[in-house]
């Protein structure tokens, strides 16, 4: 499944902020709100056509579907501070299943991927195998 031209990443949001069903009946939304540095630079590396796991923090704590980067990021609009950036995004898929943190823990593939071992930082980057173990434990091939 993973396309060896593309990179990958995690971007997690706060269901109640904003969910993948939010992002499904949008269409399409400015990825915003990110204030640390190094999330900041991961954005920033993005380019158009990446994928990225979409990941709910706090209640569900799980990966919930695909999205695609389609605009390189940008100055955040919702601020005045041009140190932070934004990228657009849009829903590729939903996984079949969610793919919980815990089910990812469980999983000896994963155990270096940057969402367990700096589990604070908001977006990151995940390898292509990364992803494509993930996405099978959701049910895609």
């Amino acid at each position: 499944m993973p396309n060896p031209d593309l990179r990958y990443w995690l971007v997690k949001s706060e269901p109640f902020k904003y969910s993948w069903e939010d992002l499904v009946k949008d269409g399409w939304t400015y990825w915003d709100g990110v204030r640390n540095y190094e999330a900041r630079n991961n954005i920033r590396a993005m380019a158009a056509g990446d994928q990225l796991l979409f990941y709910h923090s706090n209640e569900d704590r799980a990966v919930l579907g695909i999205a695609e980067v389609i605009r390189e990021h940008y100055q955040d609009p919702t601020t005045d501070d041009d140190r932070w950036s934004v990228v657009d995004i849009k829903p590729l898929q939903a996984l079949s299943a969610p793919v919980t943190l815990a089910e990812i823990k469980r999983e000896p593939r994963l155990s270096n991927m940057q969402l367990v071992t700096r589990s604070r930082l908001s977006v990151s980057p995940v390898t292509a195998d990364e992803f494509g173990v993930i996405v099978a434990m959701g049910g895609l091939d």
